[in-house]
């Protein structure tokens, strides 16, 4: 087991961690991803359930290598830390359920937190009102944290239930290097790719694969979490994880302002739509869903590297919830929400209610 100290969790080690995400999001779209996006992990998951076949939105489907990477980079810095520790078995269908409530409430909005980030530093308005939704989502969850909410304590579990998700993005790599897109097919025989829209647009695989990695590193040892940083505001008065986020906004803010990135506006904004109650409540789903599982997306993802199995049925939630999203017309597009993303959202925000009133402690 390594030992001394973790420089990545000081005060400014958050902030490096903040500005080199900000700045890798930024290479990333400047390098083909979808712009006002770099790095957003509902949405990728949502392009990887259709590179996979769970959903048939032709212009969503790319078998996305930085999630991929984020979630092995994660997994390499708890072997190097000694921190990887197999673990699981708290409510692990309630966390599933919170994963897909989580990506089809994202899919109302079109962005998970980070891209909420991304979004404000490109100059997207609309993302003021997802920024206000995540707000109001995590702070509805503190009230439940307040009143003693818990999903129950994981347990030691073998380290093969540690392994299940490193293992999984393995086969996924090695499919997404063995079964590469054929230019102009939207299929190759295995794995499906958008030959229009936002799934065509994207990073060539090695620099997308390499920039996850990099994230997933050092967001583990940080412990970066976009919803962590707002809870942690509102419950205890703590900044430190907030300085990290705020950090990523002004290196992704100053860089789009400097390459001609910036382009503020709430009309014509790339993956985005106007319509700005539907922005703020598909947001308040999500957020009070991370809220209540215990992170952000990203985090998630970052933690079942970490042998969290329980954070890894989240991570498997999101990918079912965005394949339903998309096969039930809960999904937003540019042009508004989809048909049932509005019963979508308000249902979700129900269900997290119901979760969230019959697991607090206080009182009981």
């Amino acid at each position: 087991m390594k030992t001394g100290a973790n420089l990545f969790a000081t005060t400014g080690g958050i902030i490096l961690v903040g500005l080199a995400l900000g700045a890798l999001a930024v290479f990333l779209q400047f390098q083909g991803n979808p712009g006002n996006m770099g790095i957003c992990v509902a949405c990728f998951n949502r392009d990887i359930a259709g590179a996979l076949g769970l959903h048939r939105a032709a212009i969503v489907q790319y078998l996305r290598p930085e999630i991929i990477g984020m979630g092995l980079g994660a997994f390499a810095a708890a072997l190097l830390s000694g921190e990887f520790r197999a673990r699981g078995g708290s409510a692990p269908f309630v966390r599933f359920l919170l994963g897909m409530i989580a990506a089809i409430g994202a899919l109302v909005f079109l962005g998970c937190p980070w891209r909420v980030i991304m979004r404000l530093a490109g100059g997207d308005g609309n993302a003021l009102f997802g920024l206000a939704g995540l707000i109001c989502g995590v702070g509805i969850g503190v009230v439940f944290f307040r009143q003693g909410f818990s999903l129950g304590r994981s347990q030691k579990q073998s380290p093969i239930v540690g392994l299940a998700l490193p293992l999984v993005l393995l086969g996924l790599l090695a499919l997404a290097l063995t079964h590469q897109p054929i230019p102009g097919q939207p299929n190759n025989g295995s794995v499906f790719t958008s030959v229009s829209g936002p799934g065509s647009a994207h990073a060539p695989l090695l620099i997308s694969l390499a920039a996850g990695l990099v994230v997933g590193f050092i967001a583990q040892r940080s412990r970066f979490c976009t919803m962590g940083a707002i809870r942690d505001v509102l419950l205890f008065r703590q900044w430190h994880l907030a300085l990290g986020l705020l950090a990523m906004l002004g290196m992704a803010l100053a860089l789009n302002v400097v390459f001609g990135g910036f382009k503020p506006g709430f009309t014509g904004q790339p993956i985005a739509h106007t319509e700005s109650l539907w922005n703020f409540l598909g947001m308040v789903t999500a957020g009070l869903a991370f809220a209540l599982a215990g992170g952000c997306p990203g985090r998630q993802l970052f933690m079942a590297g970490e042998g969290d199995n329980d954070a890894a049925v989240f991570v498997a939630g999101l990918l079912i919830g965005a394949a339903f999203a998309h096969n039930f017309g809960m999904a937003s597009s540019g042009a508004g929400i989809g048909p049932n993303g509005a019963a979508a959202a308000i249902g979700g925000l129900v269900i997290c209610l119901i979760i969230g009133i019959f697991n607090c402690k206080r009182g009981a």
